[in-house]
């Protein structure tokens, strides 16, 4: 049985360190940082670590409803989605995970586009 992403890279530890240097990165940018002033950030990285992990094979597990339920009010464009797509991303390779398991990682974020961009948004 071979190792989920989740287990190869470290568990929720590291998962949480990649969130970290993802929305230090998100605060910067002119493009989605706005979506995270004003925010409790240590409880969103510590439900996005969790987000993350179910998506890479950890523990936790998150309802398509509850997603779309916690991003609908945020007006969550597909641009703004890109953006943080392209910052995870990048906050992947700086962590060292490898191409394959950054585009596994990608692509299982991306199965959630269309429940967390906000159905009309600019």
């Amino acid at each position: 049985m071979s190792q989920s992403i989740y287990e190869k890279y470290g568990g929720f530890k590291a998962i949480s360190r990649i969130v970290i240097t993802f929305y230090e990165m998100a605060l910067d940018s002119e493009e989605i940082g706005f979506h995270f002033e004003n925010i409790d950030l240590p409880r969103l990285i510590d439900h996005q670590t969790k987000f993350v992990s179910s998506l890479v094979g950890g523990p936790a597990s998150f309802s398509d409803d509850r997603i779309e339920a916690v991003h609908r009010h945020l007006n969550i464009s597909h641009a703004h989605f890109d953006e943080m797509s392209a910052l995870f991303r990048e906050a992947l390779e700086m962590h060292g995970m490898a191409e394959e398991d950054v585009n596994l990682a990608i692509d299982a974020i991306e199965e959630k586009r269309s429940i967390i961009v906000t159905r009309n948004a600019a």
